[in-house]
């Protein structure tokens, strides 16, 4: 199936993560997801099959599965230094391993986009810290080479400069952005609009999602809202989409998987947001 430029997509889980269901995506009549790699039980051939079969049932395109890991919390910012990706020290070879493994379910799934939070690079970039996260990220890379296979690194806990930085410094050629607008406020690591518009040549998949600024950025978490009510302005944001050259989906994220009935009206309301939206922008979409 080939979608259309900024077809409407949205981040979906089987049994782990912040993502809907796919009946979700399917009643919603939503043609593309972002799959949030099951744990590694559900990450077999016989569990591929039976997924493939589902999302070809449902008419649903599959264009990244993003890698996540035990232990990991966003309860604040520094508990997210300590425990997301794989820049913690202490966990960081398994998380590798599993990382490569999620890689080959995604290749038996036939998806060529690996995603992952990476973590919270050190500032340093002359530390012995910071370049141990570049030579991690450098394995990943080469193994997803090998399955031919691009890695996304979802924005949100670099400043737009640092990532910058960081994927010059990796020298890998499938390395990429998922780019999130609200995690820049989130975070509070810069302007979301200035940011995309920087990093925008390395923007191969993006997240569609708002957020409003904390009192105190960086130091403590921004609020994430329903799309069109925060301070990211999805209007500008889709038209530097446009302007960067941007044409992959539009992959809505809503992360209160406890409150499932709002998630989906939530989505409903993104979704029909960004296809007006794109009528204004695209009119041949």
């Amino acid at each position: 199936m080939t979608l259309a430029p900024w077809s409407i997509g949205v981040f979906t889980s089987i049994d782990a993560g912040l993502g809907v269901h796919l009946e979700v995506a399917k009643e919603l009549g939503i043609p593309s997801i972002q799959l949030h790699a099951p744990h590694a039980a559900g990450r077999t051939p016989l569990a591929a099959e039976a997924f493939l079969k589902r999302l070809d049932a449902y008419q649903i395109e599959l264009t990244c599965v993003f890698g996540g890991f035990e232990g990991e919390s966003y309860a604040d910012i520094p508990t997210v230094e300590r425990t997301i990706g794989l820049v913690p020290a202490e966990t960081r070879a398994a998380r590798l391993v599993e990382m490569k493994e999620i890689a080959d379910f995604a290749r038996i799934l036939g998806c060529d986009v690996v995603g992952l939070h990476l973590g919270v690079v050190p500032h340093d970039t002359k530390s012995k810290e910071y370049l141990d996260v570049v030579e991690v990220t450098r394995h990943l890379c080469d193994h997803a080479a090998k399955n031919e296979q691009a890695i996304h690194l979802e924005t949100g806990q670099e400043t737009a400069d640092a990532l910058l930085q960081f994927i010059g410094d990796t020298q890998r050629p499938n390395l990429f952005i998922n780019f999130d607008p609200a995690n820049m406020i989130l975070y509070g690591t810069g302007e979301p609009i200035e940011a995309l518009r920087k990093v925008g040549r390395y923007v191969r998949s993006v997240h569609c999602k708002d957020a409003t600024w904390s009192d105190q950025p960086g130091k403590t978490w921004g609020a994430e809202v329903p799309l069109g009510k925060g301070q990211v302005d999805i209007s500008l944001y889709l038209a530097t989409l446009k302007e960067i050259g941007y044409t992959g989906p539009l992959t809505i994220e809503r992360e209160i998987p406890q409150e499932p009935e709002r998630q989906k009206e939530e989505i409903k309301h993104a979704a029909d947001l960004l296809t007006h939206l794109r009528a204004s922008l695209l009119p041949r979409a």
